[in-house]
């Protein structure tokens, strides 16, 4: 004779599903881990930023970046998990085509405005530096020398490709080097005249030196 005071078998099921922890979802688990490795990655590359702008490259070491990092959970061994080689993580650095894509994403007729507003806008903490790393280049002699013909492949011949008119090759660099001033002035010499306005007031007295520039209506000595 069984117990009356024994739970019945159906009701055992159900407290013991009651009690099971649920399932992680195996498709919800993968897609968070590509996400928390591209997090990570943008850490260490931001590191690398600012450890190359600060020292050389035969100065600059794993643990220095990964130090760098250190609040987000970078280590030395993650560090080369993701990036393989100092080299590596050097070339990476020095590479423009995301920011060049970026930084030219306009119509001609709007791109003078668009490239001041997207590079005060990083200076502000708002993205990346697009361009400005390339003024740390000469610290790194032989790398340094790769990563000045990236920039001058990628993002002053890219600019060069989309102007119309004669010495565009001339007008594009003229017109980087008006950018890189200008950048300088926020990151560098920190103007306070300049950092007081708004960025639309920038924009609007930095548009006429760089449109004619982009357009082909400046003067270029040919």
């Amino acid at each position: 004779m069984s117990d009356p005071n024994s739970p019945s078998p159906r009701s055992a099921r159900l407290r013991s599903r009651s009690i099971d922890p649920p399932k992680p979802d195996p498709a919800q688990d993968r897609s968070a881990r590509p996400r928390d490795a591209d997090a990570r990655r943008a850490d260490i590359l931001a590191a690398a930023r600012r450890a190359f702008a600060r020292h050389a490259y035969a100065d600059t070491t794993i643990a220095a970046i990964a130090a760098i990092a250190d609040d987000a959970g970078v280590s030395p061994a993650l560090v080369m998990k993701y990036y393989g080689t100092k080299e590596h993580l050097f070339t990476q650095v020095f590479t423009f085509d995301a920011d060049a894509t970026a930084l030219f994403d306009a119509p001609l007729d709007r791109l003078a405005r668009h490239m001041v507003l997207h590079l005060i806008a990083t200076q502000r903490g708002k993205t990346r530096d697009p361009i400005l790393r390339i003024a740390f280049s000469r610290h790194h002699l032989e790398l340094g020398g790769q990563a000045r013909a990236n920039f001058r492949t990628q993002v002053i011949d890219a600019l060069a490709a989309r102007l119309p008119g004669p010495g565009a090759p001339l007008r594009a660099e003229m017109a980087i080097g008006v950018l890189l001033g200008l950048g300088a002035l926020y990151a560098t010499v920190q103007a306070d005249q300049l950092t007081q306005l708004d960025p639309d007031e920038v924009a609007d007295l930095y548009v006429p030196l760089l449109q004619p520039l982009l357009c082909g209506e400046a003067p270029t000595g040919s």
